[in-house]
């Protein structure tokens, strides 16, 4: 049959796709509909697929087992049924399946492999000159991080001026040509310039089909899509149209995204700043993400000054912004036992020195924060800010890192994967210094902040031996002193972001 494809052979938490000719009369993005069901000895699934331009339907669907997988593809988008069947093989080697919520607030993936999740922040880094998008995954690619958040709508906003490649509408922008920082309006009803013209029954097919490659890209790197579905920081008019239309839209970025493995749902950035929202269309609108969503990816919303009820159930982990001043990490434990889920700090300040207070912290301070949240058992999050001539900030638009944060980012990733279990907690009675502890206490660390201790003194159960080590968290370095059980002092230099930790032989 012609025009009728699908992948013959996919690896488990792959994406299987198939295409499929249909009526283009009309407009066959609201006019049809198209859905596919998939059965295996293991499980059965039906999705809802969607139009991809040119007279084509799709349907992508995620394996959740290995073997013989049978389909069956209809709908009003043709009189004809299309069926197959297609072979589900063992998953790759850095293949471990969606990120799922593990025990005591923590996060793994599918297979049971823990997942440290060491996020960054780039909100319109696809939608940059390809030169740009190229150096943002080289940059991911030798970086630390293994989740990344951005938007599928541009960005209005500070340092964000310039039009996106493409639009996800088709249709009209408005005349930007005269916006600048001197006439800059931040958000609401006086941010959206006249003269957009967009049909939101209509999806431009190539900015979604560009959001494929930079989901996939992502995906062979590792890294988690945390997809920002709406934002408030707007001139186009995206922001404002209407709860039917949004859930419309979130309709099909689901159908469309949903397959593939590292996508997370992020229902908005900061959802508190649409004034003209209210909490119920927020629950309609993650009521849509849940319905067509089959494989139950990672759900949550952010928040700016006023947190969101995290502990509603479709709700699948908090995703903060500090909202005090000074305070963030250091809440992280409080936020775990408040609404017990994991906690994701995907904002605690930007490194950067902007002069907005919300991007100026140092390397440094961004580096003590991820070790406050790390061993208080919660995932951080970075973002930087650093100025540019061109006004390309990687908290925006991706590009090249600046910061020194990243490296020690990495240091302490690598020092969280050698953890015994990797899930850490906070030891509560650990009253005037921070110490992180696995399940089994066989592993503690212990971190110092910006005190600066010259000693410490230790009491460790008896007969037990703990191989110790002192880490310098900004030098980066690892000096073992020894083994020692009991009681016992521990020479430090004096100096702050100093740790200490021990292992149980």
């Amino acid at each position: 049959m012609t025009g009728f494809e699908f992948t013959k052979s996919v690896e488990r938490w792959g994406v299987f796709e198939v295409s499929v000719p249909g009526y283009s009369a009309g407009n066959p993005f609201e006019d049809y509909e198209i859905r596919g069901t998939f059965t295996s000895e293991n499980e059965t699934k039906t999705v809802i697929g969607f139009y991809d331009g040119g007279g084509t339907y799709k349907v992508r669907f995620m394996p959740g087992f290995e073997g013989a997988y049978q389909f069956e593809i209809s709908g009003s988008f043709s009189d004809q049924v299309y069926s197959g069947s297609f072979e589900v093989t063992p998953a790759g080697t850095d293949n471990h399946g969606p990120v799922r919520v593990a025990p005591a607030c923590h996060l793994a993936y599918e297979d049971g492999t823990p997942y440290i999740s060491m996020g960054t922040t780039c909100y319109v880094w696809a939608l940059q000159k390809e030169e740009i998008q190229e150096k943002t995954l080289k940059t991911l690619a030798e970086g630390p991080f293994n989740k990344i958040r951005f938007c599928i709508f541009p960005k209005h906003y500070i340092y964000n001026f310039n039009e996106p490649v493409s639009y996800p509408y088709e249709g009209t922008p408005c005349d930007s040509s005269n916006i600048n920082e001197d006439n800059f309006i931040m958000f609401g009803d006086s941010s959206i310039l006249p003269g957009n013209e967009w049909d939101f029954r209509r999806f431009n097919v190539a900015h979604f089909q560009h959001f494929d490659r930079c989901i996939q890209s992502l995906m062979a790197l590792g890294i988690e899509a945390d997809i920002i579905l709406m934002h408030p920081y707007d001139r186009w008019g995206f922001s404002k149209m209407g709860t039917e239309n949004e859930n419309f839209y979130l309709k099909y970025a689901v159908a469309r995204f949903a397959a593939y493995r590292n996508v997370w749902w992020s229902m908005a950035n900061e959802y508190d700043l649409f004034f003209h929202k209210t909490i119920m269309d927020w629950e309609s609108n993650a009521a849509v993400v849940c319905k067509y969503d089959p494989y139950r990816h990672m759900r949550s919303i952010h928040n700016c000054m006023n947190m969101y009820d995290f502990s509603r159930a479709w709700i699948t982990h908090c995703s903060i912004q500090r909202t005090d001043v000074y305070a963030s990490a250091e809440l992280t434990d409080k936020w775990m036992a408040q609404y017990q889920k994991p906690v994701v700090l995907d904002e605690i300040n930007y490194e950067g020195n902007i002069d907005n207070a919300w991007g100026n912290i140092s390397g440094q301070e961004m580096t003590r924060r991820f070790w406050e949240c790390s061993l208080r058992g919660g995932y951080p999050g970075h973002g930087e800010t650093y100025q540019h001539l061109q006004d390309i900030l990687w908290w925006s638009h991706g590009g090249e890192l600046h910061g020194d944060s990243p490296a020690r980012i990495r240091f302490l990733y690598d020092i969280l994967k050698e953890v015994p279990g990797t899930y850490l907690h906070r030891v509560p009675d650990s009253w005037d210094g921070l110490c992180g502890s696995n399940d089994d206490g066989s592993c503690l660390l212990f971190y110092y902040s910006y005190f600066r201790p010259g000693f410490r003194k230790y009491a460790m159960p008896e007969g037990a031996e703990y191989e110790v080590d002192v880490i310098d968290t900004w030098e980066m370095t690892i000096t073992p002193v020894g083994t020692y059980s009991g009681k016992f002092k521990i020479q430090l230099p004096g100096k702050e972001y100093m740790a200490v930790r021990m292992r149980r032989k």
